[in-house]
């Protein structure tokens, strides 16, 4: 959503810290798992991220007006704001009071709160612990994962969204805050117990990197989680630090977006300038364009799947339309609309969706995603190895 990339700055649009223009991501859902599976400083001008939207833009008048009319009648100015979002149509248009919206920006910074878990369901319809972030409450309660997860705080799980799960577990609507208690019922190989853990403030590791093999040339794995402040960054360095002739694998599954612009400074890393993407914002054309000096010998495959989205596929498209690597895995999920936040009064905001970016080559990612060079469903990174090995870039 952010970083060296050409900005513009919406108007109307001041809360101390700046509110941010938006490209899309399912971050806000990735950050409440309370695990977190997301620029450079911004100054004073709005940072971006991506959300997508395939509907008319939602009125931003109309809101506005349907806010300021209930807080002139002592009622709820964010319930007012949702009913609106709600006729338009806009599945991805969201309304966040100034909790909620702190909650957010903080996620996209890299911190949350939370227990350190990330819950997904099996085919069998269960809901299992994905992953443990090392340090967390959950990993000190010796939480693993695969452990199931029956209750939270005596609730059955059941059949229950992933998202609200999610939402349950960092007590969103309930007052929640760092330090609460949240009680979770779980069953290991036939073992059942309940552990209570307390929320705490939880900072995640957005980029990881390691060497593919022993050998001096091996190719090295860059993992993006999500776009959160400073990945971008993180990538270039991690594309310098590589030694002469090693290929990367930027592997960008399930990194379910953030800041725009961090995908621009990790796009940077692999181009020579040029153009990244284009969007439209209510009918006016702007682009995004990386900077000059970045690595363009270096092989390179970019490994995407069905989680994919957003500001990782703008980079996806990038460096796709721009020959410079190789893309391998399944369809990616299709976000691309552009959000922009309004604040409304009493400090909740609105997000609404404006317009759609574009790659290079012109596609429209909304509703359609990116298809792979090499569609792959099982065995992804191993194809994507070879593929990268056969391009010189190592083993």
């Amino acid at each position: 959503m952010s970083g060296c990339w050409h900005r513009f700055r919406p108007r109307g649009l001041c809360r101390g810290a700046a509110l941010t223009l938006v490209f899309g991501c399912a971050l806000a859902t990735a950050a409440a798992t309370g695990s977190l599976p997301q620029d450079p400083d911004p100054g004073p001008g709005p940072q971006t991220r991506a959300v997508s939207s395939t509907v008319a833009p939602v009125d931003r008048d109309e809101i506005e007006g349907a806010a300021a009319a209930a807080e002139a009648d002592g009622k709820s100015v964010k319930d007012a704001a949702e009913e609106v979002v709600s006729r338009s149509g806009d599945r991805w248009g969201a309304v966040y009071d100034e909790r909620e919206y702190e909650e957010f920006e903080q996620a996209l910074d890299g911190s949350y709160t939370g227990v350190g878990l990330s819950a997904r369901r099996t085919a069998g319809g269960d809901v299992t612990v994905s992953r443990v972030q090392p340090g967390g409450p959950a990993d000190r309660a010796g939480i693993r994962a695969g452990d199931l997860l029956r209750t939270l705080d005596g609730r059955a799980v059941g059949k229950r969204p992933v998202a609200e799960v999610v939402a349950l577990l960092r007590g969103d609507g309930t007052g929640a805050d760092e330090g609460s208690r949240v009680e979770l019922g779980l069953v290991r190989e036939g073992r059942s117990w309940t552990e209570t853990l307390r929320r705490a403030r939880l900072t995640t590791e957005a980029v990881t990197v390691r060497r593919l093999g022993a050998e001096p040339s091996s190719a090295v794995l860059v993992k993006v989680e999500a776009f959160t402040k400073g990945a971008g960054a993180d990538v270039r360095d991690a594309v310098r630090d590589a030694p002469d002739g090693a290929g990367i694998l930027l592997d960008l599954r399930a990194n379910s977006g953030g800041l725009v612009a961090e995908a621009v400074v990790a796009a940077s890393a692999f181009l020579d300038g040029g153009l990244v993407a284009t969007y439209d914002v209510r009918g006016e054309q702007q682009a995004l364009y990386a900077d000059p000096g970045g690595d363009t010998d270096r092989p390179v495959v970019v490994l995407v799947d069905g989680g994919t989205m957003s500001a990782a596929e703008l980079l996806t498209g990038a460096l796709q339309d721009r020959g410079r690597a190789v893309t391998v895995g399944s369809p990616t999920f299709g976000k691309g609309s552009v959000q922009m936040p309004s604040e409304l009064p009493g400090g909740s905001v609105a997000e609404l969706t404006v317009g759609h970016y574009r790659t290079p080559a012109g596609r429209n990612v909304d509703g359609r995603g990116i298809t792979p060079d090499l569609v792959v469903e099982e065995r992804a990174q191993q194809r994507a190895e070879t593929v990268l090995s056969g391009l010189g870039g190592g083993s």
